[in-house]
């Protein structure tokens, strides 16, 4: 009897700790919203199916099938990634009932789809990227000990690297007096770079040197072991705008790795630091940490982040900026020394790279006063800030500055367009002239502003790598749903500090186009030439949560949702311009 009443025991006990399971199981799987992962995973895996038939037409043409098998990885990534995400946007933590943090989700979210970008938009077709690479290549030389540059200020590069930058071979190279190569151009055609334009042939390099063994796609065999001088000059600023790609660069040569290998590290490392710098900008910021997702979802920022540009540093540094201001302006009770600290490193930073933002400088004045204990420590703060920022501009851009300001007509030349450009000494003696040309640019370009911020033309500006118009319509609307307030949401702007942010906002905008205006701009232009909607990405975040407001208010909190279907919309993006660029023949 004892023996049966213990076996009675036992199978009650089981039964119980199985009905437990049972339970936590069910109420588990309640908090997650599968429907809405369910639609999401189903309408990137149908429109991956439908332009399977996109990359099989590259591939017939071509007779480069194995297009096939890495759309189906990528399409297969990004699907899985876009299910994953799922939980991460519309579930919620196990132990409680609360959504899992926002910024816990955004690194997993910044790293699958720029590396999704990465590898489908590969190294050196971003804007300008072949600039940035070069200038990361000089800064890595400088931290493994190695000579940067020739005695006229051409970065050297590894012999095994220069074909990126001539694929043609189609350059002549003769040994320079310092002993390094040097490309005669007086016997030299045209060179042409790598993923410059991307087509379905910049996959097939790039395959076939991993598909190889190889790791050098030497086509100057003649170089042997000695450096050669790059063909492109590097960028002139801080160095440390370069800091990430650099670290990436210098392992690659470190290890002895090949070009390819390299230049993908030097783009993963600075992918690693955009996701790592927009986490804690979102872990400081008091409120809308769903904005900053959401810019940082752009195809625009996605692209850039995952490239060799200097854009990461400046997004990065004012992203971060933006959070610590508006987190010292709501949310500390006061500023410690840290805080001032931390802002005038990211000024000195950042601001060399582009000093049109310099008015993002005026974000610290939402701080109050009295957060700093007396006006005496807010003036210490507000000079070392500033002071910061003028001594980074005069140890880079000194030069930079006193050219324009000096600058007469005779000296301005622009020479894409072959033409006399404008000089600060003009447009101050014919302010009229700057408010006409400015009031055109906006009417005649806002919607172009407007396209290449989103993201609607990736690459370097190539209207082929471009995302469906009806895709950054939606983005558009998404970034305008993440801004406006939600049931239960205070405002944390009163409308004095609306406006100022609008102005601060507004006046790097216009330092954004001044500055085009005088260094791209032929006097015969009837628009500012040279102005880009990526320009824009650093205040965004701010400019949105300033649209808060009493008379717009959602009925429902859709943020998470609404970054479920950005995340959609990107993977959907990316595995499209794989197949563009494998019917690019």
């Amino acid at each position: 009897m004892k023996k049966s009443t213990e076996k009675n025991r036992e199978q009650q006990k089981e039964q119980q700790k199985e009905q437990q399971k049972e339970k936590q199981k069910e109420k588990w799987v309640g908090k997650i919203n599968w429907k809405g992962i369910l639609v999401g995973t189903v309408f990137v895996a149908l429109f991956a199916g439908y332009h399977l038939q996109d990359v099989r037409a590259g591939a017939i043409a071509t007779g480069d099938h194995w297009l096939i098998f890495w759309y189906l990885v990528l399409a297969l990534v990004a699907v899985a990634g876009i299910f994953a995400l799922g939980y991460g946007f519309l579930g919620k933590r196990r132990d409680s009932s609360s959504p899992i943090a926002l910024e816990r989700v955004y690194p997993v979210a910044g790293l699958l789809l720029g590396l999704l970008s990465l590898f489908i938009l590969p190294p050196l077709s971003a804007p300008d990227e072949i600039s940035h690479y070069v200038s990361a290549y000089q800064l890595s030389s400088h931290l493994i000990g190695e000579q940067a540059t020739d005695r006229y200020g051409r970065v050297l590069l590894r012999p095994q690297d220069v074909w990126v930058e001539d694929l043609d071979a189609s350059h002549v190279y003769e040994i320079g007096e310092d002993g390094t190569w040097k490309a005669d151009v007086s016997v030299s055609g045209e060179n042409r770079v790598i993923a410059q334009p991307l087509e379905e042939e910049s996959y097939r390099q790039i395959h076939e040197i991993f598909e190889s063994g190889v790791s050098e796609y030497l086509l100057h065999t003649e170089l042997g072991e000695t450096e050669a001088d790059s063909l492109f000059p590097p960028v002139t600023t801080t160095p440390l705008a370069y800091l990430p790609q650099a670290i990436g660069v210098a392992v690659a040569r470190l290890l002895g790795l090949g070009t390819l290998p390299l230049l993908y590290l030097g783009r993963i490392c600075n992918l690693i630091f955009f996701v790592v710098m927009t986490t804690l900008a979102m872990r400081r910021l008091p409120f809308g940490k769903e904005v900053l997702f959401g810019v940082a979802l752009l195809p625009m920022t996605i692209h850039l982040s995952a490239s060799y540009s200097y854009d990461v540093m400046i997004m990065s540094c004012f992203f971060l900026l933006t959070a610590v201001c508006l987190d010292l302006a709501c949310a500390r009770e006061n500023v410690r020394k840290r805080d001032i600290a931390l802002l005038a490193v990211l000024m000195a930073v950042a601001g060399p790279c582009k000093m049109v933002y310099a008015p993002m400088m005026g974000l610290c004045l939402l701080i109050p006063i009295v957060k700093f204990g007396n006006w005496k420590k807010w003036m210490i703060s507000a000079v070392v800030v500033g002071l910061a920022f003028a001594l980074a501009m005069f140890l880079v851009n000194r030069q930079i500055i006193a050219s324009y300001a000096v600058a007469t007509e005779t000296d301005s030349f622009v020479e894409w367009a072959s033409e006399p450009g404008y000089t600060l000494t003009l447009l101050i003696h014919q302010p009229q002239r700057l408010v006409q040309i400015f009031y055109q640019t906006i009417l005649w370009q806002a919607q172009q502003y407007h396209l290449t911020m989103i993201g609607a033309s990736l690459g370097n500006l190539d209207p082929v790598l471009d995302v469906p118009y009806v895709v950054v319509v939606t983005l558009s609307l998404c970034l305008l749903g993440l801004a406006f307030r939600k049931p239960g949401e205070s405002l944390h702007f009163s409308g004095g500090q609306r406006i100022w942010i609008g102005v601060v906002c507004a006046g790097c905008a216009g330092l954004v186009m001044l500055s085009m205006l005088i260094a791209w701009t032929p006097l015969s232009a009837r628009v500012i030439n040279g102005v880009q909607g990526r320009y824009f990405l650093p205040f965004l975040p701010v400019l949105l949560l300033a649209l808060k407001n009493d008379t717009v208010v959602l009925t429902k909190n859709p943020n998470r949702s609404i970054l479920y279907l950005m995340c959609c919309l990107d993977a959907y993006a990316l595995i499209r311009l794989y197949s563009v660029v494998s019917m690019r023949v």
